[in-house]
């Protein structure tokens, strides 16, 4: 008699938005023994303790961007996030610190120099759902709302905003699986995705309502102008106008899923913190006072 595997549900941090977060908006006097400041950690460490605690995961990977200006994408289109400026030293110098906490917590750690943190959430996610699991992506990057569907939720943590395949829809005027196509027509200047000169979000979101992807607009293009749209006929000729960028864009915006992020099911397993690796790391960090607000470790 076979057994009907467990179906689990696993949380997919994306660290980045939380670490900037703390950064920015914590005081720079928040300093190890040393001086040095640490409020980027601080507030990570703050984050991971309350969403173990509100969402209680039993599976839980934390996914970390190698580089913070860079990615393969570059090598696509050099301009990609070319417009940030560096991150400041400060924050750079809390990063591995970081990465070392997550880990400390019992989370499972992804990062790579190549492939973003979105893509190594993509890249588990496909894994975790084909294997009939659910996942919860946990961050404040919209792009990586593309990801959500019947067994994928997207939950931005820090507004308290859990978004399913209708919130989507309301968000963007777009499903899900459109998202890329979306971002191929509106372009996204925090990433410096170029998208088609003159076409925004209003415009982008009406198109997909008519269209199913860029191929089905490039396909019936001839019926754009005909939409009972306010200047339908200069919208036709800026899309084929801008055919090259669209798609340029829409390959920028889609998540990867062949990123060096291979994992099962038992190696997301959530235990807890380890007491030993925690203490070590907070005495080194003079962050002895968050101890006593960690209510989940390892058991032993």
């Amino acid at each position: 008699m076979s057994r009907t595997p467990r179906v689990a549900t696993a949380y997919l941090v994306d660290a980045s938005p939380y670490i900037f977060r703390s950064f920015f908006s914590l005081p720079a006097t928040i300093t190890d023994p040393g001086g040095r400041s640490v409020a980027a950690v601080y507030g990570f460490a703050g984050f991971l303790i309350k969403l173990v605690q509100d969402e209680a995961p039993s599976h839980l990977a934390v996914a970390f961007d190698g580089s913070l200006t860079t990615s393969f994408r570059n090598e696509i289109y050099p301009a990609y996030k070319a417009q940030r400026e560096l991150p400041p030293a400060e924050l750079e110098a809390q990063l591995d610190d970081c990465r070392q906490l997550a880990a400390a917590f019992g989370a499972a750690t992804f990062i790579d120099h190549r492939y973003e943190a979105d893509d190594l959430i993509g890249t588990l996610c496909h894994g975790l759902i084909a294997a009939g699991h659910r996942v919860v992506v946990v961050s404040s990057d919209k792009d990586l709302c593309q990801l959500v569907g019947d067994r994928v939720a997207f939950l931005d943590f820090a507004r308290g905003e859990r978004y399913g395949p209708e919130q989507v829809l309301r968000k963007f005027g777009a499903r899900p699986a459109q998202i890329p196509d979306f971002l191929g027509l509106a372009g996204d200047p925090v990433d410096n995705i170029p998208g088609i000169r003159g076409i925004g979000k209003k415009t982008a979101a009406v198109l997909l309502t008519k269209f199913a992807d860029l191929e089905a607009i490039y396909q019936g293009l001839p019926r754009v102008a005909e939409l009972p749209l306010r200047g339908a006929r200069s919208l036709a000729a800026r899309l084929e106008a801008g055919r090259r960028e669209a798609f340029l864009s829409r390959r920028l915006a889609t998540l990867a899923d062949n990123a060096p992020a291979a994992a099962d099911l038992e190696q997301l397993a959530f235990a807890g913190a380890d007491r030993k690796a925690v203490e070590r790391l907070f005495a080194r960090l003079g962050f002895e006072g968050l101890i006593e607000r960690i209510s989940r470790w390892v058991p032993g």
